[in-house]
């Protein structure tokens, strides 16, 4: 498939593929989409991905694949979209994913990501939907999140994060869906998440919230989903 260098769109999605992915397909350097999702797809993702500098959509997610985002995919800076959810992904998410500022859609849920969510995804300023849940993550919610003006969906839950919730989230005024729940998040519910008064689902059960919840929730009066059971609320 590496000698199909004209190629601008690959489109495999929804087959029964098994083994890998072929390190040649770092020779279609005019792919623009590359769509390998819901196959049976092992082994790594490979480096020389990065060549593929035109792409603009990038699937890989429902398969089986193991081992590290690799960090070159911060040389796909014309990237939009990246789908690597439900794979068996391991490692950190590579600091190198802030270069990435075209990025509207960031999926990489389901999969098993371990260290912390690096502050450089703060430059990622085009995003409108950040999806890291169901992984290993630790350490706290980076203050720099609060740099996302355009998210309108952050889901985080069912991690391991530690830490306030940033009160720099009440930047981000144009969320819908703010999920949080089952991480190990302490501290208070900040006031400022009264300036996201689009949210409709707001989830922080199953944490070790403190102190009262803040009056200041009122103001969301397009919530349909308030969840903050499971938490030490006084």
């Amino acid at each position: 498939i590496g000698n199909l260098t004209n190629l601008t769109l690959l489109n495999l999605y929804g087959n029964s593929l098994t083994g890998s992915i072929p390190t040649e397909i770092g020779n279609l350097t005019n792919l623009t989409l590359l769509n390998l999702y819901g196959n049976s797809l092992t082994g790594s993702i490979p480096t020389e991905i990065g060549n593929l500098t035109n792409l603009n959509i990038l699937n890989l997610g429902d398969n089986s694949l193991t081992g590290s985002i690799p960090p070159e995919i911060g040389n796909l800076t014309n990237l939009t979209n990246i789908n690597l959810l439900y794979n068996e992904l391991t490692g950190s998410i590579p600091s190198e994913i802030g270069n990435l500022t075209n990025l509207t859609t960031l999926n990489l849920y389901y999969n098993l990501l371990t260290g912390s969510i690096p502050s450089e995804i703060g430059n990622l300023t085009n995003l409108n939907n950040l999806k890291l849940s169901r992984n290993e993550l630790t350490d706290s919610i980076p203050s720099e999140i609060g740099n996302l003006t355009n998210l309108e969906i952050l889901h985080l839950y069912l991690n391991d994060l530690t830490g306030s919730i940033p009160t720099e989230i009440g930047n981000l005024t144009n969320l819908t869906e703010l999920e949080l729940y089952s991480n190990d998040l302490t501290g208070s519910i900040p006031s400022e998440i009264e300036n996201i008064v689009g949210l409709t689902e707001l989830d922080l059960k199953f944490n070790d919230l403190t102190g009262s919840i803040p009056p200041e929730i009122g103001n969301l009066t397009n919530l349909t989903y308030l969840r903050l059971s499971s938490n030490q609320l006084t």
